[in-house]
C-alpha cells in the first residue's frame, strides 16, 4: 500500500491515456492475472481494444478485502476473464502466446488508415468518381425484380449472412465484444477488419443469431460503442443490415429499445468518420433503419427495407397476413426502389440468388466494399446534414 499520494495519480494516468487516444493513437490493453483496484479503474479500462489472460482475476474490488469487511467470501466466478467477456466488458480472452498475433492483426488494419485528411480537391474528385458509377450496379438492370420473390429469397435459411461475408471476403478480422459497460448482444457482430486494402470497423446484424434472439437494446448500445470507437481510431464504419426485426418484448421495452434506436440513428448520422451501409438481406423496422444513414449505401439485389414485416403491414390494413405481397410492392421496399429515390447508391447482383452462389456472392460484395471504402477514405466523412438530406424526399 503506497497511500493516498499514489492513489491520486490515477487522475494523471486517466488524463494521459485520454489525451493519447484523442490524438488518434491506438491504445490496446492486455489484462493479466491479477489486475484489480486502481489499475483496473484507470488505464486498465480505457482501451480501444481490451483482451484478458484466461482465468485471470480481474475486478475493482479485491476479494480478500471484501471477505474481511463483509465476513463472507466474494461470489466465485465473477472476477474472472471469462465472466467479463460474457458480460461485454472485455473484447476477448487470449492466451499470452497468442497476443502477438492479435496485436499484429490490429495494427495491420490500423496502418492502412490515411496519414492525413483529404484536401477539398481530393474530396470533390472522389465524390464525382463515385457519383459517376451510381446509375446502376456495373450496368445491370434490376427493374424486373419481383418484390415478393426478392423478399422470399432474402429469407432463405441458407442465404449467406454477415459471418459468411467476413469469413470469405474480409481479412485480418479482429472480433470485438460488448458495450464495455456490462452488456453484449449475440445478434450483433462488431469487428475490426479490412476488405482488400481498405480498413474499417464492421457493425453487422447476424441473421442466424437473431433467429433465436432478436436484436435488443444491448445490441444497439454495442453499435453505438463501435461507432465512437471507429471515430476514435480514424476508421470508416461499415454497417450491415440483415434483420427480421428488433426485439418485441417486455424486456426490450424495459431496456429502452425505442430510445436506443433513436440514439443509434443520431450517432451514425453525426459520427465524424466515413460511413458505409450494406443492405445484405432483410431490413425490418427501426432496428434496420438505425444502421442505414451513411455516406454511401450499397444493397444486395434482393435486399429490402420496410417499416415492419409485410405480413404486419397487411394485418394493419386488412386484418390478416394474406395481402403481404401486395403491401410490400405498394410500399416500395426493394433495393431498386430505394435506388430510384436516392436512398441506395449501388446494387450488387445476385446470380441468380446469393444462396445459390454464396462464396462468389460474398467475394463480389467484398470487392464492392473495398472500392467504396477506398473512395470514402479519399473523400473523408460527410456532413450530418448531407447524410440526412437524401431522405428529404
Amino acid at each position: 500500500q503506497e497511500g493516498t499520494p499514489a492513489f491520486v495519480q490515477m487522475v494523471r494516468i486517466a488524463e494521459a491515456v485520454t489525451r493519447h487516444k484523442a490524438a488518434g493513437f491506438p491504445y490496446l490493453v492486455y489484462l493479466r492475472h491479477p489486475t484489480t483496484g486502481g489499475v483496473m479503474a484507470s488505464w486498465g479500462s480505457l482501451g480501444h481494444v481490451t483482451v484478458a489472460e484466461p482465468a485471470a482475476l480481474l475486478g475493482f474490488l479485491g476479494p480478500k478485502v471484501y471477505e474481511v469487511l463483509n465476513g463472507r467470501p466474494f461470489p466465485s466466478g465473477v472476477q474472472v476473464s471469462e465472466n467479463l467477456f460474457a458480460h461485454g466488458l472485455v473484447d476477448g480472452v487470449v492466451p499470452p502466446d497468442e497476443l502477438a498475433g492479435l496485436v499484429d492483426r490490429v495494427l495491420t488494419i490500423l496502418e492502412l488508415r490515411p496519414e492525413k485528411p483529404p484536401t477539398s480537391a481530393e474530396t470533390s474528385l472522389a465524390s464525382a468518381e463515385r457519383s459517376a458509377g451510381d446509375a446502376s450496379a456495373d450496368g445491370a438492370d434490376f427493374s424486373a425484380v419481383d418484390t415478393w420473390d426478392a423478399i422470399t429469397r432474402s429469407r432463405r435459411a441458407d442465404r449467406p449472412g454477415a459471418r459468411a461475408l467476413l469469413r470469405i471476403a474480409a481479412s485480418d478480422v479482429v472480433p470485438l465484444n460488448g458495450t464495455g459497460q456490462g452488456e453484449r448482444d449475440p445478434g450483433l457482430i462488431i469487428a475490426l477488419a479490412r476488405f482488400g486494402s481498405a480498413p474499417c470497423l464492421v457493425l453487422a446484424q447476424d441473421r442466424r443469431e437473431q433467429a433465436h434472439q432478436p436484436l435488443g437494446p444491448e445490441g444497439l448500445r454495442e453499435a453505438q460503442r463501435g461507432m465512437k470507437l471507429a471515430a476514435g481510431l480514424g476508421l470508416p464504419v461499415v454497417t450491415v443490415i440483415d434483420t427480421p426485426g428488433a426485439a418485441l418484448s417486455a424486456e426490450a421495452e424495459n431496456g429502452g429499445i425505442a430510445g436506443e434506436i433513436a440514439r443509434t440513428l443520431g450517432t451514425l448520422v453525426n459520427v465524424e468518420t466515413p460511413t458505409l451501409s450494406l443492405m445484405l438481406g432483410e431490413g425490418n423496422g427501426g432496428g434496420a433503419l438505425a444502421f442505414l444513414p451513411a455516406d454511401r449505401v450499397v444493397a444486395a439485389q434482393h435486399a429490402w427495407l420496410s417499416p415492419l414485416p409485410p405480413e404486419g403491414a397487411s394485418a394493419i390494413v386488412y386484418g390478416d397476413s394474406d395481402h403481404a405481397a401486395e403491401m410490400a410492392e405498394a410500399q416500395r421496399v426493394l433495393a431498386v426502389d430505394l435506388q430510384q429515390i436516392g436512398v441506395v447508391d449501388r446494387i450488387v447482383a445476385e446470380s441468380p440468388d446469393a444462396a445459390d452462389e454464396p462464396e462468389t456472392f460474398c467475394r463480389r460484395v467484398g470487392e464492392v466494399l473495398e472500392d467504396e471504402l477506398l473512395g470514402l477514405l479519399a473523400s473523408g466523412p460527410g456532413e450530418p446534414t448531407a447524410r440526412a438530406a437524401r431522405y428529404a424526399g
